[in-house]
């Protein structure tokens, strides 16, 4: 199959923007960068980037949710990581974390390969929401409150929360719409406030719920249709 026809049978763009997006060297084939429409492609064996995320064609795809037990990095692989995602992914399917989670973080991790869909919630530009329950070393005061809803300052931009609101003495509930190295709790220690344990408790309309670590589950038929995938998921059980 020719690059150019892959990344239109993969719902990325007609075919006329399929060229142009190849020509501006915006898509790698196997990590190399091509500018050729006319590169073949092997759907089965190749691995397709555009603008650095993977593309798959169109199939039937599937979707977990994970709950990311504390000191699992979030990659699948990692030789200088004990634990990764790579031992809790169902057999027999080549799935991709959406996102990452720090090591030291837990909770809600989705797992699929749908690239149109990790691109659609990790993307800055649409904003999905993500919130998380932080568990702080002391009681945050109103004015360290006050402080974080209006935004903080760290090294590689703004720490800009859209929610942050106590859900405890010492806990907070706070929702973002990007996900920045360690930003909650870089956000947390610019305000004088150190994280005892951040769980991240929804990406989306996909909650964690009553997941317990370590478990992993197919998205529900209701969970994948408030993510408009519905009808395109097909889960394997061991």
């Amino acid at each position: 199959m020719r690059l150019n026809k892959f990344l239109r049978d993969a719902g990325i763009a007609a075919r006329r923007k399929a060229d142009t997006l190849i020509e501006e060297g915006r898509v790698q084939l196997n990590g190399r960068l091509v500018r050729e429409p006319w590169v073949d492609v092997q759907p089965d064996h190749d691995e397709v980037k555009v603008d650095g995320r993977p593309v798959w064609l169109r199939q039937k795809r599937h979707y977990y949710k994970l709950c990311k037990p504390r000191g699992v990095t979030s990659t699948l692989t990692d030789p200088h990581a004990e634990h990764t995602l790579a031992s809790y992914l169902p057999a027999g399917l080549r799935l991709v974390p959406v996102g990452r989670l720090d090591k030291e973080s837990e909770g809600l991790m989705l797992l699929t390969d749908d690239g149109n869909l990790v691109n659609r919630l990790t993307h800055p530009r649409y904003r999905v929401p993500k919130r998380y329950r932080i568990r702080v070393t002391r009681s945050p005061s109103r004015a360290e409150l006050a402080w974080l809803r209006a935004g903080v300052q760290l090294d590689d931009g703004p720490f800009t929360p859209g929610n942050v609101r106590r859900s405890g003495a010492k806990e907070l509930e706070i929702t973002l719409y990007e996900g920045r190295k360690r930003e909650i709790r870089r956000g947390l220690a610019a305000v004088g406030l150190r994280v005892e344990r951040l769980i991240r408790l929804s990406i989306g309309p996909v909650e964690l719920g009553d997941l317990r670590p370590g478990e992993v589950v197919p998205l529900s038929a209701a969970e994948r249709r408030a993510l408009g995938v519905a009808g395109k998921s097909e889960a394997i059980s061991d």
